[in-house]
């Protein structure tokens, strides 16, 4: 069996599995399932910055927290049509990432991830203290999940678990579809290039800035996503989706699943939301144990998941 054979096996295998989880999973695990493909959603689109151009970002968590907030404040205002609550939250995402960008990609390294990292705690100031558009630390509290069309003649609505679950992993699947796309292109290749040389790419004519940028608008975008399906699914949307943490814990995923593969930050997202779950259920100082994990795998399986896959 060649390795794509095995690879697309293994990924409807996986696909499979999940799909069926609403008819046997009790409740609270298809919630645990959908919060992990949300997360999935936001792994990915830092994997797209971390792993395909080399950038990393550690305040990616200001574009979920903005596509949270903008789906939740367009959501109470009682639109209930579910492509423009999941399309408000990537625009406004992809709006805020043109300047975060353009400032932030004119430094490298460290300076860059600092930048990042800065940029989403003004904006986590901002969901504090602009308390007539985002009501501070309490936030927007109550949003409602959106209509389906044609989802009331065949008897379900969203606000079940289980339909809910299914338009998340088709949300997912179309956005593992896109990147696989992307990443393949010409211009993912191109991203590849500026990653492992940027000056030589620069010397060949490429105008790299524009393509780095690009790529942080697109991962932004793709965030924001997550972040509308995260205030569908849980019903608010608070600052803490912005904080410095959330972006460590994606990161943390991303390198547990192992970056340059788009099945890896899935995987990883899985893993973390699970024992994140699980530890905090059983220790106090889970974020110790899970720091611990994290470096245990930087040092002995830098490649991920995805490593001991391809392994094995």
């Amino acid at each position: 069996m060649t390795v794509g054979r095995g690879r697309t096996l293994l990924l409807l295998a996986l696909l499979v599995a999940l799909a069926s989880l609403p008819l046997w999973a009790p409740r609270f695990w298809i919630y645990i399932g959908t919060q992990a493909l949300i997360f999935a959603i936001f792994a990915m689109s830092l994997d797209l910055l971390l792993g395909y151009a080399g950038l990393a970002s550690f305040g990616h968590a200001a574009f979920y927290g903005v596509g949270a907030y903008a789906c939740g404040l367009l959501a109470l205002r009682h639109v209930d049509a579910l492509i423009p609550l999941l399309l408000i939250g990537a625009l406004a995402s992809a709006a805020v990432a043109v300047p975060i960008g353009a400032l932030s990609l004119r430094a490298t390294g460290i300076y860059f991830l600092m930048l990042t990292l800065a940029f989403a705690q003004i904006l986590w100031g901002l969901a504090v203290n602009w308390t007539s558009l985002t009501r501070g630390t309490d936030g927007l509290i109550g949003v409602p999940r959106p209509a389906l069309p044609g989802a009331g003649a065949l008897g379900f609505t969203l606000n079940e678990r289980g339909p809910f679950f299914i338009l998340c992993l088709a949300v997912a699947v179309l956005v593992f579809l896109l990147l696989e796309a992307l990443t393949r292109s010409p211009f993912g290749r191109t991203l590849e290039g500026i990653r492992e040389n940027e000056r030589r790419m620069r010397a060949l004519g490429f105008p790299t800035f524009r393509y780095r940028l690009a790529v942080f608008v697109v991962g932004g975008a793709i965030a924001g996503l997550a972040g509308s399906l995260a205030a569908m699914s849980n019903g608010f949307a608070t600052p803490d989706l912005l904080y410095w943490t959330v972006s460590g814990l994606v990161l943390v995923a991303v390198v547990v699943g192992g970056s340059r593969s788009l099945v890896g930050p899935v995987l990883g997202a899985f893993l973390v939301l699970i024992a994140q779950l699980g530890l905090s259920t059983f220790v106090d100082r889970w974020e110790l144990v899970l720091g611990a994990l994290f470096i245990a795998f930087v040092l002995f399986l830098p490649r991920g998941l995805v490593g001991l896959v391809r392994r094995a």
